[in-house]
């Protein structure tokens, strides 16, 4: 026997017009919460879209949107002609672990973190791969010491000196799958050795953040401002994470002097830096700044990976670290994954040495420049109110907004519309409070794209400034 169809008095739904976000997403998240909690059982039967939006006082087309992300979400059954009606209970992640809702289709991805996939210099990597098995020995292929193969982390340590400034030996650095992997490694060694208090720049990656919050980590705030982190505002740490040649998000580029803040503050507290330099290869207008660690060899963690020279999907990264370092982090690898891919490691190594890596560099420099100064050029024009921030460097801009409750409402909007990007208060702590913004991602959307990308999100600009101007 079916249930009796709900009205909208028996759902509890409360829409406010003075919260940032649509209507249709409010509408959808307070059903998807009321299905999730069991509230909304399965076979409950749903009002009609017209009906519904009679008792709420909205459009159908509010009603029929949230349904129709519900239903390509998996929640509800939608059928033409029939009673919308609540799914059998499925298990669901946790909204906050998905980047964006999954009901709807994606026409431009503009996070920040995506490079330029396409571009991946197959044939050269499959050369290198080739070659490294046929003249790989046994010992290679087998178990190897938890730093990874003396070889490859030889070929690093030269590519790290002469790159990036710098010092470094290959007995210090340690193979990981990436710069997530390294800080995790990083965090339960040294809270294994008494150390749990890291301040992260604010705004920061939050994932970083929570990686550092799972391995033993009490994680605080360290203010940033268009010089970079300011070190007098990191209060109780023993460590700090930082990216000095690129800020992430706010683009930005550590200052020589706030450089020197930063060491002096390490030695007098005997804190570590750890420093993430996860595109620094990437910077158009000069060369860029050398490695933080070159100041400080004994006081900088340094850490790099293959995410965004490369491809994410290569899980291939290096930690650079002080002497006094090495043997716990070695410790923490080998209990926790034993070694890296030696295959993996072995062809990364052939690639440096042939040059490949050097000439794709030097490719997708000019490629990534291009659609900057595309990208900018566009922002200006069509918004030529909105100031267009950061660097030029790596694979985003930042366009300023007047209000981190703006920016957030663009955002939303633009998700309705196929268009993802994200807002610096995403990645601040609680009770943030510096500059808004809305980060563009251009590293892997093709020109041709990004046009039709930055036009469409312009006037999604315009239309919430203008329902703001209306509001005030």
């Amino acid at each position: 026997m079916n249930s009796p169809k709900l009205q909208a008095r028996d759902l509890l739904v409360l829409l406010d017009r003075s919260r940032p976000g649509s209507l249709t997403r409010q509408l959808e998240e307070q059903l998807r919460a009321a299905i999730q909690s069991g509230r909304l059982a399965a076979s409950d039967q749903l009002p009609s879209t017209r009906a519904f939006a009679q008792d709420l006082g909205v459009s159908r087309g509010v009603v029929e949107r949230a349904y129709n992300h519900l239903a390509a979400a998996g929640y509800i059954t939608l059928r033409q002609g029939a009673t919308t009606t609540v799914r059998a209970a499925v298990r669901f992640e946790p909204e906050a672990t998905r980047p964006s809702s999954p009901a709807t289709k994606v026409f431009y991805n503009l996070r920040p973190q995506f490079p330029e996939i396409a571009k991946f210099p197959r044939e050269a990597w499959l050369r290198a791969m080739r070659d490294s098995l046929e003249r790989a020995t046994t010992s290679d292929l087998s178990y190897s010491g938890p730093a990874g193969l003396w070889d490859v982390r030889v070929e690093i340590a030269k590519y790290l000196s002469r790159a990036r400034g710098a010092l470094a030996h290959p007995e210090r650095i340690v193979i990981t799958t990436g710069v997530t992997h390294a800080l995790s490694l990083v965090c339960h060694a040294l809270a294994r050795n008494g150390r749990t208090r890291m301040a992260f720049e604010n705004p920061s990656h939050p994932l970083l953040r929570a990686v550092a919050t799972a391995g033993g980590q009490t994680v605080v705030a360290a203010e940033v401002d268009e010089l970079g982190v300011i070190p007098s505002t990191i209060r109780g740490a023993d460590s700090v994470f930082v990216t000095p040649a690129h800020q992430f998000p706010t683009g930005v580029a550590l200052s020589p002097a706030r450089q020197a803040a930063l060491i002096e503050w390490a030695e007098e507290t005997g804190a570590l830096i750890v420093e993430d330099d996860y595109d620094a290869e990437f910077r158009y207008d000069r060369a860029p700044i050398g490695a933080l660690q070159r100041l400080a060899p004994e006081r900088v963690i340094y850490m790099g990976s293959t995410g965004k020279t490369l491809i994410p999907g290569l899980r291939l990264g290096w930690a650079l670290l002080p002497e006094c370092q090495v043997d716990d982090l070695q410790e923490e690898l080998f209990l926790s994954s034993l070694q890296v891919s030696a295959v993996d490691q072995i062809a990364f190594m052939t690639f440096l040495r042939r040059g490949d890596f050097d000439r794709h560099l030097r490719r997708m420099r000019q490629v990534y420049r291009e659609r900057r100064d595309a990208a900018v050029l566009l922002l200006n024009e069509v918004l030529p109110q909105h100031a267009v921030r950061g660097i030029a460097a790596g694979m985003h801009v930042i366009l300023q907004m007047p209000s981190c409750a703006v920016a957030a409402r663009v955002r939303e909007d633009a998700r309705e519309a196929g268009i993802v990007v994200e807002t610096l208060d995403q990645h601040a702590f609680l009770g943030y409070a510096g500059p808004a913004g809305i980060l563009i991602g251009y590293g892997g959307v093709p020109e041709a794209t990004l046009e039709p990308a930055i036009m469409r999100l312009a006037g999604i600009v315009r239309a919430v400034e203008a329902s703001e101007r209306e509001a005030a």
